[in-house]
């Protein structure tokens, strides 16, 4: 019989310590990445950029003319890269804190963040390609 408890013993200590695993897994904070750009605003920009380990932010306005042509690039990378990246849309006429903060004085401009940290920053109206391969260097 000793042995028999021995052998429950051990048993019932390696299956608390698969639940506590599983459970730990479980309670880890799931990223949702979408397959359009999001909108972002000076008061969830911070919020982006430390939810998402690589945020992309489109910064345009409704009258620049070259950020509308880059618009449907920025949609399709979205959709290409879900899962990898997250893109965002900042308008700067309406998110003048968030524009000062980046410098922002030419648009459109994208912002790449990683791990929270300012990467890279693009100034104009590029190719897709090149800012594929621009972005594709900042993912694991």
């Amino acid at each position: 019989m000793d042995e028999l408890d021995e052998i429950r013993r051990k048993k019932l200590e390696e299956l608390k310590r698969e639940l506590a695993a599983r459970s730990h897994v479980a309670s880890e904070p799931r990223i949702e990445y979408p397959d359009r750009p999001v909108l972002v605003t000076d008061s969830s920009m911070d919020s982006g950029i430390k939810q998402y380990p690589v945020f992309v932010v489109d910064c345009w306005a409704e009258w620049c003319g070259p950020c509308r042509a880059i618009a449907p690039v920025i949609d399709e990378m979205a959709r290409e890269l879900k899962g990898r990246v997250v893109f965002g849309k900042l308008n700067v006429d309406q998110n003048p804190l968030t524009s000062r903060k980046y410098g922002i004085t030419a648009i459109p401009t994208l912002l790449v963040f990683r791990n929270g940290r300012l990467v890279d920053r693009l100034v104009g109206a590029y190719p897709k390609q090149i800012l594929m391969n621009r972005i594709k260097k900042y993912l694991d």
